[in-house]
């Protein structure tokens, strides 16, 4: 039975736009995932190590049947294809995917944590999210997704830009 799985896409590296655009369209050719909605695009400061370029950060709304795993593997394969390398944590990269959100399930496994767990302190990924599901409650901490964007108050800077993937 598929289930609704939410992808948070960033990049700050070439072309971000369209690296975005290029990981959905792969998305979109794998078997097992359809991609029902994707957000509008957000300029936002970086976080962790701020001294890079600005990203350009979206959330795609997919169904799968696919098991978390395997979308797991999905994701890092089309990063590597793409061009992507992990040199540190919170640097710069061409392309980052990651599952924000599967179904309502609690995954901690090596290497897989769902709910992601850095979605309440990351406006930019809330802020899109939130442009596809405000409602949609978070499994583990009883909020919803706009309740969390609301939380951040001032303390985001993410900024919606005109181009949508």
């Amino acid at each position: 039975m598929p289930e609704t799985v939410y992808i948070g896409l960033g990049s700050n590296l070439g072309a971000p736009e369209d690296n975005l655009r290029a990981a959905l369209e792969r998305l979109a050719q794998v078997e097992g995932v359809e991609r029902i909605a994707v957000s509008p695009f957000y300029r936002t400061a970086p976080f962790g190590i701020t001294d890079q370029p600005e990203f350009i950060n979206a959330v795609a709304r997919l169904s799968t049947t696919l098991e978390p795993r395997a979308l797991l593997d999905t994701l890092l394969e089309i990063e590597k294809e793409m061009g992507r390398v992990r040199k540190q944590k919170w640097g710069p990269r061409l392309i980052d995917l990651d599952i924000l959100l599967f179904g309502g399930r609690v995954i901690e496994e090596p290497g897989l944590t769902v709910p992601h767990p850095g979605i309440a302190e990351r406006g930019f990924v809330l802020a899109p999210l939130a442009d596809l599901a405000a409602d949609l409650p978070h499994p583990t901490l009883k909020q919803n997704v706009k309740q969390l964007y609301d939380a951040l108050g001032a303390s985001t800077d993410t900024r919606r830009i005109e181009s949508e993937g």
